[in-house]
């Protein structure tokens, strides 16, 4: 959805009222959305919207660097979910070498966050510390 750079905006979560050049709320540090109460188009819903409202701004910049290594496509998306309920983004992809086109789920997958959210990834996906070898 394009956003009007002369509309209000509203963080979604406390409802403040922003300048139309901010993209995140000072207070909450939510993205910002159109003001509903402006009169714009109704707020969007779904999954893929649910997800991102999810992502912590402050673990979104940076470089893509490797966290972890899944066996498999369901093993990323569980990797994928752990990190997204710390509010960290991140991507899946297959890992070089791996390549098994017959069957799309099979072969490992790399797990990549950007830089800045690396260290938080690491105490997420290892809360003990430990670090495997």
């Amino acid at each position: 959805m394009p956003v009007n750079p002369s509309e209000p905006l509203a963080c979604p979560t406390c409802a403040r009222t922003q300048a139309a050049g901010e993209r995140f709320c000072p207070h909450c540090h939510m993205p910002l959305v159109p003001d509903p109460s402006a009169g714009g188009e109704p707020l969007p819903t779904g999954e893929r919207h649910s997800r991102a409202r999810k992502v912590m701004p402050q673990y979104s910049e940076g470089a893509l660097v490797k966290v972890a290594r899944a066996q498999n496509q369901p093993e990323a998306e569980l990797i994928q979910g752990l990190l997204l309920e710390h509010g960290i983004p991140s991507l899946a992809r297959r890992a070089p070498g791996f390549d098994v086109p017959d069957f799309l789920a099979s072969g490992a997958r790399d797990v990549l966050v950007p830089q800045s959210g690396l260290e938080a990834a690491r105490q997420a996906l290892h809360p003990s510390g430990d670090q495997p070898a």
